[in-house]
């Protein structure tokens, strides 16, 4: 499932393509067909990202405020592709195609594709956590100097929690956003036991995972890959080679099972936690 870099920045994608345009939208599939046509010749009038949701806005045009919003959650198994003219004859799997300005946008698969209104998609955010790539750029993602900041707003639930912070990282009314990848990832970075309850995780450690999630998903977004290595800790400046895996990026445990740590040397573990196979440092993370 992707995380939530990938939709925020599948969002900028929509608005860079389609942004403040007509848009011709259908539904090759027919799963979506009835309001496709409602939004077909609407503009594009704005994008959003809360986590692993994706909402892009159509209004009438001259309308600066969307009217209705497409929701879409990809799900495991979803995919949202572009490309640009000559647009080719779509696929009977594409459940929804938007046109315009020379681009096209394909969805396949997702979990969720509806059109709702603005209560509707207000009430999706407000069933998730805070996201850290919701906090604006250049406020302080946590903490002291932000004491009712989002990052405050889900410490309030970690710290009162006895589930593992592992299971609460994933758990999307917690943190949204953040997937497989960055919580095995960040937990390493802080050498933090990924089985600790989360009321036994001091404030302090929790606000430097918050704002850590914060410059890495951002840099995800910005790379549209994960990664999480330190910069002394780089193929390059360690003179191993590099990473080969069909998910891409520089990690220090994800996907390393049975392999040396980075660090320290000891076998990187895994197990299922929370429906997904958690990784970890034994020698780093020690409880």
């Amino acid at each position: 499932m992707p995380e939530g870099h990938t939709i925020h920045r599948l969002a900028e994608d929509h608005l860079a393509r389609f942004g403040g345009r007509p848009v011709r939208v259908s539904s090759p599939q027919g799963k979506f067909s009835d309001s496709a046509a409602l939004l077909d010749g609407q503009t594009l009038t704005g994008v959003d990202a809360h986590g692993k949701h994706l909402f892009l806005g159509f209004g009438p045009a001259g309308v600066t405020e969307a009217t209705g919003w497409v929701h879409v959650h990809l799900g495991l198994f979803g995919k949202l592709g572009f490309g640009t003219a000559p647009v080719p004859p779509p696929a009977d799997t594409v459940r929804l195609r938007l046109e315009g300005g020379g681009h096209y946008a394909d969805l396949r698969g997702p979990t969720t594709c509806a059109l709702i209104t603005a209560p509707e998609k207000q009430a999706v955010h407000d069933r998730l956590g805070p996201d850290p790539l919701r906090v604006p750029v250049g406020s302080a993602p946590s903490g002291p100097a932000a004491p009712g900041g989002d990052g405050a707003r889900a410490w309030a639930r970690i710290s009162r929690s006895r589930t593992t912070v592992a299971a609460l990282l994933m758990d999307q009314k917690v943190v949204a956003g953040v997937g497989n990848v960055y919580r095995a990832e960040v937990l390493f970075r802080h050498g933090i036991d990924p089985y600790r309850a989360g009321k036994d995780l001091t404030r302090r450690a929790w606000d430097a995972i918050w704002a850590d999630l914060v410059d890495l998903m951002r840099e995800g977004v910005r790379h549209n890959r994960i990664d999480t290595v330190r910069p002394e800790h780089t193929p390059e400046a360690m003179g191993r080679p590099p990473r080969v895996d069909d998910h891409g990026g520089e990690v220090y445990v994800y996907r390393r099972a049975r392999m040396p740590c980075l660090l320290c040397g000891t076998e990187i573990r895994t197990a299922p936690l929370a429906a997904r196979n958690l990784f970890w440092c034994p020698g780093c993370q020690q409880a």
